[in-house]
């Protein structure tokens, strides 16, 4: 009876480390690569400025669903590929998470141009958040540290990704 509960043991432990992520996806991020939901070719067309998106958060009460931005990836999570961030027309930069936590995207995605379709707000977000990803990112403890204040910022939840020119 013990050598099945052993047995079980070992082989529940296997499935689990099966199914585990330790990273982001492999991917080489080319031309046309899709994350999430597929980006439609409409929406591509449709994709606004990161400036316009933020003019009409101001106007839309601080929240706009179903928009497509078009931007520069400047970062990934480098544990799973979970979250990005997105250079502005200002070189200010936005935070973008995934959609549920429903998909990854490759590190390979640094320094590519994308469409994003999803949902923005201004949100503030705390220190402790702060830090969180900024230890996510590997980013010093110098810089770490001096994290102190909460901050108002652009987020983006993304449905989908597309790499694009």
């Amino acid at each position: 009876m013990k050598f099945k509960a052993i047995l079980f043991a070992a082989a529940l432990t296997a499935s689990s480390l099966a199914f585990a992520q330790s990273g982001p996806p492999e991917g080489k991020a080319l031309l046309g690569d899709t994350y999430g939901e597929q980006v439609t070719s409409s929406a591509e067309s449709k994709a606004i400025t990161v400036d316009k998106l933020n003019k009409q958060l101001k106007k839309d009460n601080k929240k706009v669903e179903n928009v497509a931005i078009k931007g520069k990836v400047t970062d990934v999570c480098d544990k799973k590929g979970c979250w990005l961030t997105i250079q502005t027309e200002d070189n200010s930069k936005f935070f973008v998470k995934m959609k549920d936590y429903a998909f990854f995207v490759p590190t390979a995605l640094k320094g590519k141009n994308v469409v994003l379709e999803g949902n923005a707000e201004r949100k503030v977000t705390s220190v402790n958040e702060q830090k969180h990803y900024a230890e996510d990112a590997k980013k010093p403890q110098a810089e770490i540290d001096a994290i102190t204040q909460p901050k108002e910022e652009i987020r983006f939840v993304a449905n989908g990704i597309k790499v694009v020119n």
